[in-house]
């Protein structure tokens, strides 16, 4: 194996690690990181819904997004680059946050909850595999959104970065604007959005994984569809990688609870568990590059991602609101049918923007 997979490997293996001590430290079991899920305590945490067990400003994402912005500075990879059917993106980020929701974290944490011992993320797992596969069916077909084009200026590749960068201010200044409604960002008094670990620790742990996931371009979604096209097990290895780190300080921390049941923050709605990962791998291959991706690039000045996060975002405003979200009781008939309308929604894109 050459130096590239062992660094790609080891990556895996230091993300992975790096989750099961944040949830030692303080955040939600078998969530270590999820990147949906800490978009959906964003979205919450600026007002975009009002469920209340959900609402937190993760400096994770935050970390993550600065890391990758960081590096590429550095590595001289920063460009500022959009154009390629950047509203549709957006809705195709609303959807991916749909199916997300529906599962209950993304593909990220799917791996953290299979090294958790959730036998319910195994069946999200395959769902996952499934929507890649179709979402390559489409790739062989000609599917493509266009071409970015680069900017003139750099500035816009730094919008995301800058919004971020306010709310972590906003975040550790602790600036209320109005004593009665309690903002400018809310924060749960329980639940999931309750727990978290430092602030500094888990800032901190966004940018050290937004540096390794830049380097080695991880990306689940890529990974398994590189290995459907290709045969090429590159992006594969960093999964495996988290994988093993994850369950290793799992088994260690005493936090490895196999079984279908009383798994943390997970249903055990078996079609929803595949359809709603399902959907995120369909769109992830579509989009190319799965939610952590999708923040990686935004950091290195894609701004075509950005609307990709952007769309997550408001996509965990919109799921909340309407009641699309899944919940440990299980998915709601309004998610079934909006998970549903979101592959049907993705098949039609998946036909229409084809390369003549």
């Amino acid at each position: 194996m050459d130096r590239s997979k062992w660094f790609i490997l080891a990556t895996g293996l230091i993300i992975g690690a790096i989750a099961a001590v944040l949830v030692k430290l303080g955040n939600p079991p078998n969530m270590g990181f999820c990147i949906a899920c800490f978009e959906r305590d964003i979205a919450g945490a600026i007002g975009l819904h009002r469920a209340a067990v959900v609402q937190y400003m993760r400096p994770e994402i935050i970390g993550i997004v600065l890391g990758a912005l960081l590096t590429s500075i550095f590595a001289g990879e920063f460009k500022a680059r959009g154009g390629s059917a950047t509203f549709v993106r957006f809705i195709m980020g609303i959807f991916m946050m749909i199916g997300a929701l529906v599962f209950l974290g993304c593909p990220l944490r799917d791996v953290l909850r299979m090294a958790g011992g959730d036998y319910n993320a195994v069946v999200g797992f395959i769902g996952f595999v499934c929507g890649v596969a179709t979402g390559v069916f489409f790739l062989k077909r000609g599917f493509n959104l266009g071409r970015a084009e680069y900017s003139h200026s750099n500035a816009g590749g730094l919008v995301l970065p800058l919004i971020l960068l306010l709310f972590l201010f906003l975040l550790i200044k602790g600036t209320v604007f109005s004593p009665d409604a309690g903002g400018p960002l809310f924060f749960s008094t329980e639940g999931p959005g309750s727990k978290f670990a430092p602030l500094g620790i888990s800032l901190l742990a966004g940018i050290v994984v937004g540096f390794l996931a830049q380097r080695t371009r991880l990306c689940m979604s890529g990974g398994i569809r590189d290995f459907i096209l290709i045969r090429d097990s590159y992006l594969l290895l960093g999964f495996i990688g988290i994988f093993i780190g994850a369950l290793i300080l799992n088994i260690a921390f005493g936090f490895f609870k196999p079984g279908f049941a009383d798994q943390p923050i997970a249903h055990t709605m078996s079609v929803w568990n595949f359809l709603g990962l399902y959907l995120v791998g369909l769109t992830a291959t579509l989009l190319g590059g799965c939610p952590l991706r999708q923040l990686i690039l935004s950091g290195e000045g894609d701004m075509d991602a950005a609307a990709v996060v952007i769309g997550m975002i408001v996509g965990a405003g919109i799921a909340h609101n309407f009641m699309f979200a899944a919940s440990p009781q299980g998915v709601g008939i309004y998610g079934q049918i909006a998970c549903v309308v979101g592959i049907l929604v993705m098949f039609w894109l998946g036909f229409s923007f084809r390369e003549e």
